[in-house]
């Protein structure tokens, strides 16, 4: 399985794993000059850009610490053009949904037991 389709996969299994949380996905893959952002959700008011990142081990970190400052700063940037594009003004938050695989098999599947699903809620600050 290639890295897009396994990419896609872990995409699936994060919109799962918040629409279960109560957060509605809006939109998926927005892209922009700036990035892309993988999924916008609502949390009540709150509209909440979400960086899917996955791991087959975590020999070098984990998922979630893959989300470095570069990587914040073009998320912040395409998250300002996704509000201006859609003319919105509304309370925002950054998440990251990090997902581990845990299993010994080599492909991971959205709905296997080995993946290991972290949500960090306001991951960081505008």
């Amino acid at each position: 399985m290639d890295t897009q389709a396994v990419g896609s996969q872990m995409e699936d299994a994060a919109a799962r794993y918040l629409r279960a949380a109560g957060l509605k996905i809006i939109e998926r893959n927005f892209c922009s000059r700036f990035g892309e952002i993988d999924l916008i959700a609502k949390d009540r008011e709150v509209l909440v850009f979400v960086e899917v990142r996955f791991r087959r081990n975590n020999r070098f970190g984990g998922a979630g610490v893959t989300v470095d400052r570069r990587k914040q700063s073009k998320l912040q940037a395409t998250a300002s053009n996704y509000l201006q594009y859609r003319n919105l003004d509304c309370p925002c938050r950054f998440d990251v949904v990090a997902i581990e695989y845990k299993g010994h098999n080599a492909a991971p599947l959205q709905e296997s037991p080995e993946l290991q699903i972290e949500w960090v809620r306001n991951a960081f600050g505008q």
